[in-house]
């Protein structure tokens, strides 16, 4: 006699299976929005970078222009020292030629530091360097081994 009170195998299979594809679904589900909210981070970060760097590009900007017209200033304040100086020193004799020569050095400097500015001076700089590079870097080694004997004191 054949067996007919047996359960068919297909419904048992379905019902094991009915959890683990929902636990599929469920998981792929959420790796989707995983993803989506990782790329969210990735933008919103590559956003604030581009926001800081434009920040820091314009602080830097802005600390370059003022050291240009603080450094204009500071030229103007030692051309105006040279003016006093060649005005209120002695004309006449040996320490008059002296000091009407340094004033007159004064007044050259204060005018070049003036018009050239730090980036002129930093230009000059480097096309001095440039000109003569080994006493530079014999200087740059003395200014080095001074700085250094210095701090160990």
């Amino acid at each position: 006699m054949a067996n007919t009170t047996t359960s068919p195998k297909g419904k048992d299979e379905n019902r094991t299976n009915a959890p683990m594809e929902k636990a599929k679904d469920v998981a792929s589900h959420v790796m989707d929005r995983t993803k989506d909210m990782a790329s969210q981070v990735v933008d919103r970060t590559k956003e604030a970078a581009s926001s800081v760097g434009e920040m820091v590009s314009n602080a830097a900007s802005n600390v370059g222009k003022t050291a240009e017209n603080l450094t204009s200033s500071a030229g103007s304040g030692i051309r105006n020292l040279g003016d006093t100086l060649a005005q209120k020193a002695p004309h006449e004799g040996m320490l008059g030629d002296a000091s009407q020569a340094v004033a007159k050095t004064i007044k050259e400097g204060g005018r070049y530091i003036e018009e050239a500015g730090l980036s002129g001076m930093a230009d000059d700089l480097t096309g001095l360097i440039k000109r003569n590079p080994v006493p530079a870097v014999l200087i740059g080694l003395g200014v080095g081994f001074l700085i250094g004997r210095a701090l160990r004191s």
